[in-house]
């Protein structure tokens, strides 16, 4: 007959952790959240390591490259979505693997015989006041000007004056030449109290400007998550229809580490995948499967040479495989089920293979507690959705800002290779939905409130670091009433009140 767990399939609503002694060194100042992202031998150092336990999901509405650098300043790791061509996808890790701390390229461009009124459309849509003017309006252009706000006013000017007419040209324009040093160039911004400062090759073309308001916020990126050669980290995705193609074009575009993504793991399509790697790569290329939920599958892919295991089917925000199709578990269920059997292959064998739990945080003290019940990081595609960086669209529906956010399974982003097990590529129902998240704004001011959230509980706990977090966090379960109990009750709050009085 059927096999049936004797616990019920549990969230982590469920759960809440047990406060331990705090001593004096207990302080947000002493928490490190710095935490390995793929496998090491005992007594060894991980060869890849994030300095904060987030990374952010392999969705179109999630992570590109703007995503990839914003969470690498931060110390954390994206994964460049793999439902496009391998030729963009490649695209978008070059660009992210290219980018410079400090150097922007423009993606704010037109041509001097365009008009005063597409200067305020382009920055309107934009948001950006400096504009570069190239001979062909792209960013590839030969420099001709430059356009701040500085250089019009709306009051005076009749929009269909020529942009030739008001631009600063290239022959006053202070620029720095291609190949100075951050520092070099911040020299030149302050010494010519300028907001931003052009930085142009030998033929004339814009490489990137270096703006003043970023000098503080790159010193303020103490955690950024660099390679040996300075770049930002940057993660990418692969399915297991084209690995062979599509994993050779991404480590020629720099990407530093990989994982399959699929609804589920436990099969024999990512058995061939984790094969191929290793017998091409060996174990220069680090590369993450799954996902799974129970001890099976994260001993089937620890064994075919997985260097991190993902967790989870069915948790995430937009996902609807459970209702579709009957299959998943609870996310903290799952999490400590590969826990407890990722501790019994280390023991067993001294290889710790990091596990990442994927889906099921609503709440920031969720993620903590998916840390404490044995995860090394957490993947999260909602959460990020939200902010700036993403690249859907920034919308106002009834009257408040949200983004677009849809799932891989869902028929707007027909990522079949996800879902298919290796028959009919077309997909017969969806797995996913399309929505709307609310708008949260900047990346960077939401995740330092959400990590200061896991470093404070960890010192309610008496932990300073993820291991110790992970092997003596005490846990309980939580009664119905108990969650009601644990947020507001029992008050009128005030506005509420007076909205009332109103």
């Amino acid at each position: 007959m059927a096999h049936y767990f004797d616990e019920p399939s549990r969230t982590f609503n469920e759960y809440l952790l047990i406060p331990g002694y705090t001593s004096e060194d207990c302080t947000v100042e002493n928490v490190s959240l710095k935490t390995p992202i793929v496998k090491f031998k005992k007594g060894e150092e991980p060869a890849l390591s994030a300095n904060i336990p987030l990374v952010s999901a392999a969705m179109q509405a999630v992570s590109d490259d703007k995503m990839a650098v914003a969470l690498a300043k931060e110390g954390g790791i994206s994964f460049i979505y793999c439902s496009q061509s391998i030729e963009n996808q490649a695209a978008m890790v070059k660009r992210a693997k290219e980018y410079k701390a400090g150097f922007v390229r423009s993606d704010s461009n037109l041509r001097p015989d365009q008009t005063l009124q597409d200067v305020l459309d382009l920055k309107k849509r934009s948001g950006h006041s400096t504009i570069a003017i190239t001979d062909d309006g792209t960013a590839e252009g030969k420099v001709l000007g430059i356009v701040t706000s500085r250089d019009y006013r709306v009051s005076r000017m009749d929009p269909s004056t020529k942009i030739s007419e008001f631009m600063t040209p290239f022959e006053k324009l202070i620029y720095a030449k291609d190949g100075c040093t951050l520092s070099e160039a911040n020299d030149i911004l302050w010494d010519n109290k300028l907001n931003a400062l052009p930085v142009i090759d030998d033929n004339q073309r814009l490489a990137y400007f270096v703006f003043r308001k970023d000098y503080d916020n790159h010193k303020s990126n103490p955690n950024e998550l660099l390679d040996e050669h300075k770049r930002y980290v940057i993660g990418a995705a692969v399915n297991t229809r084209d690995y062979e193609k599509r994993i050779p074009a991404l480590v020629e575009a720099g990407a530093d580490v990989f994982c399959f993504d699929s609804s589920e793991g436990y099969s024999v399509w990512q058995e061939k995948g984790l094969k191929w790697v290793r017998e091409t790569y060996g174990d220069s290329v680090k590369i993450g499967a799954g996902n799974v939920v129970d001890a099976d599958g994260f001993n089937f892919l620890a064994e075919h040479g997985a260097d991190f295991v993902k967790i989870g089917i069915g948790g995430g925000s937009i996902c609807i495989t459970r209702e579709q199709k009957g299959i998943g578990r609870g996310q903290a269920s799952a999490v400590q089920a590969v826990a407890e059997a990722r501790d019994k292959y280390f023991e067993k064998t001294g290889v710790y293979i990091p596990i990442c739990s994927d889906g099921g945080i609503v709440y920031d003290y969720h993620m903590t507690l998916a840390l404490a019940m044995g995860a090394d990081f957490i993947m999260l595609g909602r959460y990020f959705a939200r902010f700036d960086e993403s690249p859907s669209n920034r919308l106002i529906i009834n009257g408040n800002y949200v983004k677009e956010y849809w799932g891989e399974g869902s028929n707007r982003a027909r990522n079949w290779e996800r879902y298919d097990l290796g028959g009919d590529p077309k997909m017969k129902f969806e797995e996913g939905v399309d929505s709307y998240v609310p708008y949260a704004g900047g990346l960077k001011e939401n995740v330092q409130l959400s990590l200061n959230k896991v470093k404070s509980t960890m010192c309610n706990c008496g932990m300073t670091d993820l291991a110790s977090l992970r092997r003596d966090a005490k846990m309980t379960l939580v009664s119905a009433t108990s969650i009601v109990e644990g947020g507001a009750h029992d008050v009128i709050l005030r506005d509420s009140a007076q909205n009332t009085i109103r």
